[in-house]
């Protein structure tokens, strides 16, 4: 039984007038014919071959051990550049820490200038101490480690220790 689609021939292209023949792009060759067969594979049966499903598995195994050296490696490898950019960042946010830490340390040193402060006092309308106001307090004892107090009366002023 034969089916198919049988291409035309120039000599019934020719019949079909001269708009069809002298289009281009026709194919005028050799008829082509496909046959339909009709197989039965109901009776037919695979037979396993143990040794050919061994080594199908021993394939699988090795492919799914070579999938997670790969897989692994690329987690590693991956992992160690993630690292990367955070050890850069952190270097990042180092650099402006440390300069941040300089600018503070340069307004700390300027706020903290005696002549400065005595400038800023003066402007203020404080004066500086006269002889006799200023009394230092001696420490209780000499460990520095013992909390102290002070006691004050009208006329003197003691120094308690926490001891006591």
């Amino acid at each position: 039984m034969a089916a198919g689609v049988m291409y035309p021939t120039m000599q019934d292209a020719a019949n079909w007038g001269d708009s069809v023949a002298n289009t281009r792009g026709m194919f005028l060759g050799t008829p082509e014919i496909y046959f339909a067969k009709r197989i039965d594979n109901t009776r037919v049966v695979r037979m396993v071959d143990p040794k050919r499903r061994r080594e199908m598995l021993y394939f699988g195994g090795m492919l799914s051990v070579l999938f997670l050296v790969v897989m692994l490696y690329l987690l590693q490898h991956l992992s160690a550049i993630q690292y990367g950019y955070r050890i850069e960042q952190a270097k990042a946010e180092h650099n402006t820490i440390m300069q941040s830490n300089r600018a503070l340390q340069l307004e700390v040193s300027s706020l903290t200038d005696l002549e400065r402060i005595e400038v800023e006092a003066r402007k203020l309308g404080m004066i500086p101490p006269v002889a006799g106001q200023v009394q230092a307090i001696e420490s209780g004892s000499g460990d520095p480690s013992v909390p102290v107090m002070a006691r004050a009366n009208p006329n003197v002023i003691s120094v308690v220790s926490a001891q006591q």
